[in-house]
């Protein structure tokens, strides 16, 4: 790894920079998804035609049913994935840096290919997919933006799947009984805010290992709602498990855009409040005072003591907020998507939500991204049910959890996160 110095207006300069070295992980990836699609959609194509329809009956600006013809959509596609592929091998010499947008533009351009050939004879809902895609999506990026703030500050947090399920089970319980979802939804900020908290107690004032913590933290947290669940909820269910959904709310004329606007601009209140706290955290992060001071802490905790900073107590409070935000992502489960809190309902996905902030290389932007690319994954399953696709359906239930470990291994060793992650700052 390189390490370079460059000057930069503020309290803490010169900040330092990293460039990370080479690595023929992505190249090598995209070279053999490449040739799978070769096998897939050449090889073993499918003659006939696979439909994609747009928009719904009820859209304001209807656009046409389209047909692409499988094995000739197929042929093309594999040759761009194999341009892409090369391509990837050439920004590698010049940039040394992993391209996450011609990772995002190659997953894309796949599953075009690998859409058409399992749909030929039926239409494929395009809309829903969009809509789909938005709906797994909102938890995975609520906690992948905790996961940013936390990473930044120092502290990695593994507990963002307990995060997400305590958020999950306060806020049905509190929006059940005061039938107010905007409580429940406050109360789901506090439920992930106590879970970082102890996150933050052991791992930075007591220097427990930060990983150990975030494992047992989410076991602590699964073991726990599981145990209330069969004893409170079920027994109580109408009274303790009914909470208050919150309502669609549509914005007018952006509602109205094909595809996106359904899948955007119909949605629930904590899907507004995602992209508020996406766009916020972004703004925060890098052109705020606050951002450069989380940023400092992170990377070079002395340089940033040195300073004035207090950098335990800066990496507690960042660590709370990034768990609250997190707490928001479990709300969503129980008071935006399903109305009811059930057992283990967040599935892992706090997990995935920490690949997202690797594959988003630590910016909040791209791990919002990177988590739509997820949420898309997850969704597919369904739609090719519904299609009747020839992919086996279990291979379908694996096909997240697939992209996840293509994404980690594709830049393992490719990006680093901040310097000091992990790793507990004892002042001298």
């Amino acid at each position: 790894m390189t390490t370079v110095i460059t000057p930069n207006k503020g309290p803490l300069s010169p900040v330092i920079e990293k460039i990370v070295v080479k690595s023929w992980r992505l190249p090598i990836s995209l070279g053999i998804f490449a040739l799978l699609a070769v096998v897939l959609f050449v090889v073993f194509g499918r003659d006939g035609w696979s439909s994609f329809q747009l928009s719904t009956e009820t859209d304001v600006i209807q656009i046409p049913i389209f047909a692409l013809p499988s094995r000739l959509t197929g042929a093309v596609v594999s040759g761009v994935l194999i341009g892409i592929a090369i391509t990837s091998i050439v920004s590698g010499r010049i940039r040394r840096t992993a391209n996450l947008w011609l990772v995002l533009g190659f997953s894309l351009i796949f599953f075009i290919g690998f859409l058409t050939w399992a749909a030929v004879g039926s239409t494929v809902p395009v809309y829903g997919i969009f809509v789909g895609t938005i709906g797994l999506g909102v938890p995975l990026i609520f906690g992948a933006m905790g996961g940013v703030i936390s990473e930044r500050v120092g502290v990695i947090n593994v507990a963002i799947e307990g995060q997400l399920l305590a958020g999950a089970f306060v806020s049905a319980l509190v929006a059940s009984v005061t039938r107010q979802p905007f409580l429940g939804l406050f109360a789901a900020l506090v439920a992930g805010a106590l879970v970082a908290f102890v996150l933050a107690a052991f791992s930075i004032k007591y220097f427990v290992d930060q990983v150990i913590v975030g494992v047992v933290l989410n076991v602590l947290v699964v073991g726990l709602t599981s145990f209330l669940y069969v004893q409170v909820l079920i027994p109580n269910a109408g009274f303790l498990n009914s909470p208050s959904r919150f309502e669609r709310i549509s914005i007018p004329v952006l509602a109205e855009i094909p595809l996106i606007g359904p899948a955007m601009f119909r949605q629930t209140i904590i899907v507004y409040i995602m992209y508020a706290v996406v766009a916020l955290v972004y703004l925060g992060l890098f052109h705020t005072r606050w951002g450069l001071r989380v940023r400092a802490v992170g990377e070079h905790p002395q340089a940033a003591d040195t300073v004035g900073i207090a950098v335990n107590r800066t990496r507690f409070w960042n660590v709370l907020l990034a768990g609250a935000i997190a707490g928001l992502g479990g709300a969503y489960y129980t008071l935006g998507e399903l109305g009811a809190f059930s057992k283990d309902m967040t599935a892992g996905y706090g997990y995935i939500a920490l690949a997202a902030v690797i594959f988003g290389r630590w910016d909040p932007i791209r791990a919002t991204f990177a988590a739509l690319l997820f949420g898309f994954a997850t969704n597919l399953q369904n739609i090719l049910g519904v299609i009747g696709s020839p992919v086996p359906s279990e291979f379908m239930l694996m096909l997240p959890y697939l992209v996840t470990i293509f994404a980690v291994v594709s830049f393992a060793g490719q990006v680093h996160g901040p310097a000091s992650a992990g790793k507990p700052y004892i002042k001298s």
